[in-house]
């Protein structure tokens, strides 16, 4: 049961407001998420918390994160979403 909430938690955090991250997000909580130790997925929900803008450059390979936990993510989705 609190597997559930939490991953429903998780689905709603990922709606943005720009369709390319609700579709990079949602897309790799669904097909990478899981495979990820806890490590990373405190990491990916710390990358939930990042302004849409910030996300976009990220996840769209414009801009680096500084934080490395942050960039471990953000490298994890974008080999997710070109497999």
């Amino acid at each position: 049961m609190a597997i559930s909430v939490e991953r429903n938690r998780l689905v709603w955090r990922c709606r943005r407001g720009i369709l390319e991250l609700d579709l990079l997000l949602r897309g790799f909580l669904e097909d990478g998420y899981e495979q990820m130790d806890e490590d990373g997925q405190g990491g990916f929900v710390k990358l939930l918390e990042l302004p849409d803008q910030e996300l976009f450059e990220y996840l769209l390979e414009q801009k680096n994160p500084k934080d490395g936990e942050i960039a471990s993510v953000v490298e994890e989705i974008c080999r997710t979403a070109k497999a």
